[in-house]
């Protein structure tokens, strides 16, 4: 099982940015497409975005759409999730994990999700 490290969340106003970080826990994550998703109280988890392996392609969800930006660093064997114009509704725990990229961002079952990083958007 793959395991990640997920960090970068806090608390922020609506309207302020966070950038989250992705990390592997003792291996390499420049082979898998990877994906950041969410899960709010009472919320079934979602995907925010993913990236390819290469990083040349990246899907969105269409409520992030515009206020998000994944990127990702191989030589570092991170991922990020750079997030702008934070609106309360963005408020959840937020993992990473390997993910197919098709219309949307589809998690592969069978994984161990890390801790996730908590976003809190509030005035």
């Amino acid at each position: 099982q793959l395991q990640f490290v997920e960090s970068g969340g806090g608390l922020v106003q609506p309207g302020g940015s966070l950038r989250l970080t992705c990390a592997a826990s003792g291996f390499t994550l420049r082979y898998y497409s990877i994906g950041w998703f969410r899960q709010a109280p009472g919320k079934e988890r979602e995907g925010v975005s993913c990236i390819s392996s290469s990083g040349s392609s990246t899907n969105y969800a269409d409520s992030v759409k515009g206020r998000v930006t994944i990127s990702r660093d191989n030589a570092k064997n991170t991922v990020y999730l750079q997030m702008n114009s934070l609106k309360p509704e963005d408020t959840a725990v937020y993992y990473c994990a390997r993910s197919v990229l098709g219309k949307t961002c589809t998690v592969v079952p069978g994984q161990s999700w890390g801790q996730g990083t908590q976003v809190t958007v509030s005035s």
